[in-house]
This record gives structure tokens, C-alpha cells and sequence, in this order.
């Protein structure tokens, strides 16, 4: 009988297998001549710490030290034998590494038997399975301390059963499940790892009826009087996604004591790294700045923030001479706190003018930094324009601002004329303002649609100007992304439209002029 021939494919999966079990094997080294007595102490030592274990048995996949939060989430994971978690970790956190670890434990510990990974196909949930199998096969550790795994006749791949009793499966979305046991042992671990996809997220059925059948089809082959563990591995892509689905739940049963969301973005509310032994936080900033700012929301701070929801085109055009404009207005918005760090606001300084109804954005400045540098560049702007024509400097200065305003901002406005005798006066702007979302919508979109709001090209390389371009289209009624630019850009504008209107000469009508049009007078 002739063999069957390999395909391209065939043989790049088999190339990609035999570098992974090199691999394994070769971060796996052993003393063999180890005694039983000394194998089994260390066996027991290293279950009693999850720390400890992982990284001896998975030296290859623990290069650094464990955040906090890895082993928060392992510790709610071995001591809950019923347990339903969400882990919605941004990339580069180690979610699907550390889920292996933990199953693999459980499962060579006797405390799993029966294992279903789900994922959005059947071939990526195959590959995402395929780091179980290398280990269990090829593992001269675990071999050493738990025995040979590999069961014959019970080892393929995308199926297999091991020598400890626990049985692994790869299920795709939308395969049916049932009839998954092990001898007569239910699934008793489910990991739905990359679930989601961003072609089914913008069809809201799609992800609907993934859902149904999560919650119909796969969940029900549990035991309802056995243990079970049901865990996610995920990040939020979508407003509407199984993630997003699967954290309600989890929300819903923590009440009941078996529920739990663990949402890590890549870096934490101070904005420094979670995990800085391995992600450093230069690595983060050059790596982000390798894709677009709604990539980075999406996949790496669980906000999929959708590109020009609101602003869908930006116009980038020539400013005519800035003698040609009747005033222009400096405005600025200064964010609380005198730091530079990713956790503060940021600071913006506009330059705007107005002419033939066409919002002109001349120049910006948008950063965190210090009160004194925001004043800066204020000095920057007025240099910039050059007494090409009036200039009216404005600060935003609202009831709870006004304090910070009058102690902090004038004092610095102040030394700066006496220091660099330079004629610097900023107006706060005290009118009351409604709500900041609905009002950059309804004042600045509009302006934007019909091409009336024009962000000066002499400027589109300028950081700056790209941070104001990106918060433009980034910019939602939510306010998932920061919006002190498009804010800014607002809070000029009016001052623009008020000043134009009290410059305005009023129209005199002669008594003459009434007369004459009313054809009632005799």
C-alpha cells in the first residue's frame, strides 16, 4: 500500500511540532540518577507551593518572576473546586502559559479529570492544546516525578488521554460537545481561551448565537452534583463580545460565592506596568507605538474604542497668513496635578482662528507636564503668532478650577512678566458649561462634517498634533479615551463665536427707512 504523501501544510505543522517537544525537552533537564525517595520528596515539596512548581516543571515558560495578580488568580483557581472566572488580562500577560501551568497541576494532582479547551476554531483551539500534549509527552521533569504520560492509543492530537487519568480535548466554537467523557468522568475543567474574533464582533448575531451556544451546548456537559472549573482567557475586543458576556456572569455569580472578573490591563491605574519583570515600561511605550491608539485600547487596556465613531475624517489643510485673521485666541485647559507621569491628565494649548466660518487649529499643544511648562506655552504661542495680529489668551476656570486657578496659575503667570518682562494676561473662562461629551459632539461635529474644522498640515508630523488627531477620532459619547483636546478645541471655538459677536456693529435703522416701508402710515 503506497504511503500518503505529506502536504505543505502537513509538513510545516509537523516542523512546528518537533521545535516545540526540542524544546520542552531541552528545558526539562533531570538528574537521573535521582532516588524515588528523592523524587517523591520534591514531588510533595513543590504541590505545596503553586509558585515553586510552575517553575520547576515549566522552567521554559517562566523567564521572570510572577506578578501579584498571577498569583492571586492561580491561588482563587486551586483552592475553588467550583469556580467560574474571567480573566480579561491584556496581551503579553501570560494568559494562556498560565492557564496551562494550572491545568496541568490540577491534572497531575488528580483534582481534574476531564478537560475541554474551547477557542473560536477547531484548529486554534488544536494549536492552543498542543503545549499540553508537548509536556506531557516530552517533559522529562514531569516524567521523572509523575511518570510517562503519553497513553498509547489514546494520543492524538487534539484528543488525548494521559497516564494520570485526566483526558484533553480541542473543541472550535460551534462543535458539539456532547458525549465528551472520560470513562465516567464529565468535563470537569473548561477553558474558553480567544473566544472572540473581530469579524463575528461586528455582527451581534454572530456573537449571539456563540453565546447560545456556550451556555446550551458546552456549559451542560458539566456535572451539576460534581466539582467544575470554567475559565476565560481573554481580552475585551468589542462592546459586544463573549467576554464581555462571560464577565456578566461572573459578576452575576459572585454573589453566590463561585464568581470572579480579573480585568489587568497592560499597564495599572497608577499607569505603570503591571508585570514590570517583564514588561518594562520603555518595552511598552515603543512597542505601542508600533500600531494605531484605538490597537492599543482594544488589545492592550480592554477598551475597543472604534476609530471615528463620532469624527470620521480629519481635514488637514493650509492656515492662511495669520495677519489675515481679525483676532486669533490662545485657550487652554490645564489638568489637575503637577506630575508627568501616565496616571495625570493631560495638558492642552490651542491656537485657534476663525475665517470665512472655517475653524482653523494653528497649533497645539497636547502632554502631561508641569503648571509651569503649560504656561510655556502659552509664551510659545504669542512667539509663534508674532503681533501678526490680536491675540486673546483664555483658560478654562470653572467654580471647582477657580481656586487652583487664582493660587497656582496666576502666581506663575505673574513671575513670568516680572522675570521676562513679556505682556502675558490669561482670562479665566468662568461660563458654565454642560455636559463635555454632548457638547464637543454637537458644537465641533458638525463644523468637522461639512470640512469647516481644519487642523493646520504644516503641523501633522508634530506629536502634538497627532495626539489631538488621534483623541478627534478616538472621541465618543462614552468617553472610553481621553477628550481634553477635542474639549480644548470647543472651549476656543466659543470664545472665537463670542468675541465675533460683540465686535459686530449694530445695525441702525433710520426712522426714515421704517416710515417709508410701512404701508399702513398716511
Amino acid at each position: 500500500m503506497a504511503k500518503k504523501r505529506l502536504t505543505t501544510q502537513d509538513r510545516l505543522a509537523l516542523g512546528s511540532w518537533n521545535e516545540l517537544v526540542a524544546s520542552v525537552r531541552e528545558h526539562s533537564d533531570i538528574n537521573p540518577t535521582d532516588t524515588e525517595t528523592e523524587i517523591r520528596q520534591r514531588r510533595e515539596r513543590l504541590e505545596k507551593n503553586d509558585e515553586e512548581w510552575f517553575k520547576y516543571y515549566f522552567a521554559m515558560y517562566c523567564t521572570c518572576e510572577s506578578a501579584a495578580f498571577h498569583r492571586k488568580a492561580t491561588g482563587r483557581l486551586m483552592r475553588n473546586n467550583r469556580w467560574y472566572e474571567v480573566r480579561a488580562w491584556s496581551r503579553e500577560l501570560a494568559k494562556s502559559a498560565r492557564s496551562m501551568m494550572e491545568i496541568s497541576k490540577l491534572a497531575l494532582t488528580k483534582k481534574i479529570r476531564n478537560v475541554l479547551l474551547i477557542s473560536n476554531s477547531a484548529d486554534n483551539a488544536e494549536r492552543l492544546l498542543l503545549p499540553f500534549m508537548a509536556n506531557f509527552e516530552e517533559n522529562q521533569r514531569i516524567i521523572q516525578d509523575y511518570g510517562q504520560q503519553k497513553k498509547p492509543g489514546a494520543w492524538e492530537t487534539g484528543e488525548f488521554t494521559c497516564m494520570c487519568g485526566c483526558s484533553f480535548r480541542a473543541i472550535g466554537a460551534g462543535q458539539s460537545p456532547r458525549g465528551t467523557r472520560n470513562k465516567n468522568f464529565r468535563p470537569d475543567f473548561i477553558l474558553v481561551d480567544d473566544i472572540d474574533t473581530d469579524e463575528e464582533c461586528r455582527n451581534p448575531e454572530r456573537i449571539k448565537t456563540k453565546w447560545k451556544w456556550l451556555e446550551e451546548a458546552l456549559i451542560p456537559t458539566m456535572s451539576v452534583s460534581g466539582n467544575y472549573r470554567i475559565l476565560f482567557n481573554g481580552n475585551i475586543i468589542a462592546p459586544d463580545c463573549c467576554i464581555k458576556r462571560a464577565i456578566e456572569k461572573a459578576t452575576e455569580l459572585k454573589a453566590k460565592g463561585i464568581g470572579h472578573v480579573d480585568i489587568i490591563n497592560i499597564r495599572g491605574k497608577n499607569g505603570l506596568s503591571v508585570w514590570p519583570e517583564k514588561n518594562s515600561e520603555e518595552d511598552i511605550d515603543l512597542f505601542l507605538s508600533l500600531v494605531s491608539a484605538a490597537a492599543a485600547q482594544k488589545e492592550f487596556f480592554n477598551n475597543p474604542v472604534v476609530d471615528g465613531g463620532v469624527f470620521a475624517e480629519i481635514t488637514y489643510g493650509k492656515v492662511p497668513a495669520l495677519s489675515r485673521f481679525k483676532f486669533l485666541v490662545i485657550y487652554g485647559d490645564p489638568a489637575p496635578g503637577e506630575n508627568k507621569t501616565k496616571k495625570s491628565s493631560t495638558k492642552t494649548v490651542c491656537l485657534l482662528g476663525k475665517l470665512a466660518g472655517r475653524l482653523y487649529l494653528i497649533k497645539t499643544f497636547l502632554d502631561r507636564g508641569l503648571n509651569a511648562e503649560f504656561v510655556e506655552w502659552y509664551i510659545k504661542l504669542l512667539e509663534f503668532v508674532g503681533g501678526k495680529t490680536t491675540v486673546y489668551c483664555y483658560m478654562e476656570n470653572n467654580k471647582l478650577q477657580d481656586p487652583f486657578f487664582q493660587q497656582v496659575f496666576q502666581p506663575i503667570v505673574r513671575r513670568i512678566r516680572r522675570e521676562r518682562k513679556i505682556s502675558l494676561y490669561i482670562t479665566g473662562d468662568e461660563e458654565k458649561k454642560t455636559d463635555k461629551a454632548t457638547r464637543i459632539e454637537a458644537n465641533l461635529e458638525p463644523l468637522n462634517r461639512e470640512g469647516n474644522l481644519i487642523l493646520n498640515e504644516a503641523e501633522k508630523d508634530n506629536p502634538h498634533m497627532k495626539r489631538m488627531a488621534e483623541q478627534f477620532k478616538l472621541f465618543n459619547l462614552q468617553l472610553t479615551y481621553p477628550a481634553d483636546g477635542p474639549d480644548c478645541v470647543e472651549g476656543g471655538n466659543r470664545i472665537i463665536d463670542r468675541k465675533a459677536r460683540q465686535s459686530e456693529k449694530p445695525v441702525i435703522v433710520t426712522r426714515k427707512s421704517t416710515r417709508s416701508q410701512n404701508k399702513y402710515r398716511v
